[in-house]
């Protein structure tokens, strides 16, 4: 069983590997990210592909994930027609994807 630590901790052991840019992993993946919420749209759409991203990332080493929330506000989802709440949601489903990949590709989550 592994043993998850603070981000502190594991700065105090030594250098820790984050994941490149989730843009360019979707974009690898063959996501148009061309719209004004960019990668952050694909929580709506296609929040698959944003775990399958995760999920190469932390196989090829990452140990630090990063939410798909960039460009991801209550303005921009509301010019798509979602309330407070459907933002608020999609929101936290960000951090649900990027904590989800962890046990799944053998990390910590």
């Amino acid at each position: 069983m592994r043993t998850v630590r603070t981000l502190a901790e594991a700065l105090d052991a030594g250098p820790v590997l984050l994941d490149g840019g989730l843009s360019n992993q979707l974009e690898a993946q063959g996501c148009d990210l061309s719209d004004a919420l960019w990668s952050a749209r694909l929580l709506a759409d296609a929040p698959e592909q944003i775990e399958a991203a995760h999920l190469a990332y932390l196989r090829a080493g990452a140990r630090v994930l990063i939410t798909a929330s960039y460009q991801a506000t209550f303005e921009g989802f509301g010019r798509y027609g979602l309330d407070r709440a459907a933002t608020g949601a999609l929101l936290a489903r960000s951090v649900e994807l990027a904590r989800g990949g962890g046990p799944r590709a053998g990390g910590g989550g």
